[in-house]
């Protein structure tokens, strides 16, 4: 079943930022975009790649008032921990949200029951809290920020100008294309 256009449940979780925790809810990630990053777990292998790249690309994402959470099982105390442990996870500046009974995991549908573990799932959300995108993968397969970042570009492009879509590829400043009849069959 498809989370597409589905509204993110109301939540409240503890958070490693900034040095500190904070807690996050619904509520801090309405009226922005917004990228959940589902990741097994702290103190890893893939993971730590995924987040430093994350981390290197952070800035372009907050230019475009998109905002990044990870999220993992674990309990903020010890995404400090791993913070403090390690050079490259001490690169991350967004938040890192501690799911520690599921809820988050399980409302994004990406707990692992028997495990108690979230796959790699990556989410965007809009404005208005609804799942515009969402892509879910083994867990031995990392994930790459650049083509995370190009599809919020994409999302938000359509969002503000719905007559258009963004063909395969599709880069800001590129050709879109208007769906009509005239279309049809012509690519």
């Amino acid at each position: 079943m498809s989370l597409i256009g589905r509204e993110v449940s109301d939540f409240k979780v503890q958070a490693y930022v900034g040095g500190e925790f904070k807690e996050v809810s619904k509520s801090n990630i309405m009226g922005k975009w917004s990228v959940f990053f589902f990741y097994p777990a702290d103190f890893t292998f893939v993971c730590p790649t995924e987040l430093e790249d994350l981390a290197n690309k952070y800035q372009d994402f907050k230019n475009i008032n998109c905002e990044i959470y990870s999220v993992s099982c674990d309990t903020h105390f010890v995404h400090k921990a791993w913070h403090d442990a390690s050079k490259t996870i001490q690169k991350i500046q967004y938040p890192m949200l501690a799911d520690p009974t599921g809820t988050l995991t399980r409302d994004f549908d990406v707990m692992i029951e028997e495990d108690g573990l979230a796959e790699r799932g990556s989410f965007i959300v809009n404005p208005e809290g609804k799942i515009v995108a969402y892509e879910v993968i083994a867990g031995n397969v990392g994930r790459n920020a650049d083509e995370l970042f190009r599809r919020v570009q994409a999302s938000q492009f359509v969002a503000e100008h719905g007559d258009q879509v963004c063909p395969a590829k599709w880069q800001p400043g590129a050709e879109t294309l208007k769906p009509s009849l005239e279309l049809v069959g012509l690519i």
